[in-house]
């Protein structure tokens, strides 16, 4: 079955630039699928939505995170969702217990894919200074952790340096989707050439 090809003309500075292509008399040739990635690969990076899951003391340091001071609303990630159903963000900040491990898994599988998480303060990250038989020793024995965030506790500024991480590994991702579009020069048109 043939692949179907659309064309993308890229002509003016309303027109999004993918990757590093240059825009002006180029024609981008991709299949509609590969279109798609990019646009939702953008949308994603731009829009993320976190869900709280504050669970002791880095939770403060969340909140002000989105507080005036500041404001990732910046990024794109002002509206911290209540149900794991419309978060694709989740941030684990504080200790986790035993006892809240099969909670946390249970709202992570809830969330919709593609999802990433964040792991804030030492706590989540390692267990910190908890090192007994309640809390577990990092959040990745239970969710797959995309970022890291130090500290005890981490600033709010931290927390801000990884949402951008995890926007750069969520480019990181949808450039591999622009490595499969083709380029064409085109030359404009002479008065000798509509003869």
């Amino acid at each position: 079955m043939p692949k179907k090809v659309e064309t993308l003309v890229l002509h003016d500075s309303s027109t999004p630039v993918f990757g590093d292509i240059q825009k002006g008399g180029n024609v981008v040739l991709a299949n509609s699928q590969t279109i798609l990635d990019i646009a939702t690969g953008q949308a994603r990076l731009h829009s993320l939505w976190p869900l709280t899951f504050g669970l002791a003391c880095c939770a403060i340091e969340m909140m002000g995170t989105a507080g005036s001071r500041f404001d990732i609303s910046r990024f794109g990630s002002e509206a911290f969702r209540a149900t794991p159903r419309q978060a694709d963000l989740m941030i684990i900040a504080g200790r986790l217990s035993k006892k809240m491990a099969p909670v946390l898994r249970k709202i992570y599988d809830q969330m919709p894919e593609p999802k990433w998480v964040i792991s804030m303060g030492a706590c989540a990250s390692s267990g910190g200074v908890y090192n007994n038989y309640a809390i577990v020793q990092g959040a990745d024995q239970v969710v797959p952790v995309d970022v890291y965030v130090p500290g005890c506790p981490p600033s709010p500024d931290a927390l801000t340096y990884a949402i951008l991480k995890l926007q750069s590994k969520i480019r990181h991702q949808a450039m591999k989707t622009t490595k499969q579009l083709s380029i064409i020069e085109l030359k404009p048109r002479s008065a000798e050439d509509q003869k």
